[in-house]
């Protein structure tokens, strides 16, 4: 799809990555100017692999972003991006990634093998990347990390700590300073993060008011608000299409 001559194309992950991996995307900006974006906080942690009519091949991996932030999509610009859950920085990036919160750290160039090259075929840069992580993929994970996120996603991030800390038989406080030794963030403002991204569809299609266990109109308010940066009803405006995550959702 396109929205202001940025293109955008979405790949979900084969199921056998579904633990680790949430999605492989792309944008292309093939304009000569620079695009104006805001970039929403999600809950994913993301490795960019980016190339520019200014700027060689480099590979980026940032980290869990907490708030709104402004950001620009370079003027004729390629990204390739794998977006992965929290719990691959530990089984498959190897990496603690506590002090990334909203930021970003470069990579080597030739990171798990890839190169400028394959950046030329979007398709056959997903295949690469399923083949490569299949290769990364633990014998044994920690079953309550592994039910812990299981449970955080299927229920959008709605369920309280106390309830996810019954579920997997693991207590509060070591779920929490799991999460901040980790991801630098507790598992509750993670949650959060997780509710707030799972009411952009929501927004998108003009249901302004809380479906995903807001307490009320004004909490749902607040957490839009201190999140995006904008009310519910300036979020679904969009205007110039600056929430990129937005312009890249389907219209219902």
């Amino acid at each position: 799809m396109k929205c202001n001559d940025i293109e955008y194309k979405y790949i979900e992950p084969d199921k056998s990555l579904c633990d680790f991996v949430e999605s492989f995307w792309m944008l292309h900006n093939p304009n000569c100017t620079d695009k104006q974006v805001v970039i929403l906080p999600d809950g994913r942690i993301d490795v960019f692999f980016s190339q520019s009519a200014t700027e060689p091949f480099h590979i980026t991996l940032l980290g869990i972003g907490t708030n709104y932030e402004q950001s620009i999509i370079k003027a004729q610009t390629t990204t390739f991006a794998i977006s992965f859950k929290p719990v691959a920085a530990e089984y498959l990036l190897k990496q603690n990634i506590s002090d990334l919160l909203t930021k970003g750290k470069n990579l080597p160039d030739n990171f798990w093998g890839f190169s400028p090259l394959d950046l030329l075929d979007f398709e056959l840069f997903c295949k690469k990347a399923t083949q490569h992580i299949k290769s990364l993929l633990p014998n044994d994970i920690d079953s309550r990390k592994q039910k812990l996120f299981e449970l955080i996603y299927n229920s959008n991030g709605a369920m309280t700590v106390a309830e996810l800390s019954e579920k997997v038989f693991w207590s509060s406080r070591q779920i929490n300073r799991y999460f901040n030794q980790h991801f630098g963030l507790t598992l509750k403002a993670y949650c959060n993060i997780l509710r707030f991204r799972s009411s952009f569809q929501h927004i998108k299609d003009g249901n302004l008011f809380p479906e995903q266990n807001f307490a009320d109109q004004a909490h749902f308010i607040k957490e839009v608000k201190k999140l995006a940066g904008v009310n519910p009803k300036q979020l679904n405006k969009n205007q110039n299409d600056r929430f990129i995550q937005f312009s890249t959702l389907p219209k219902k």
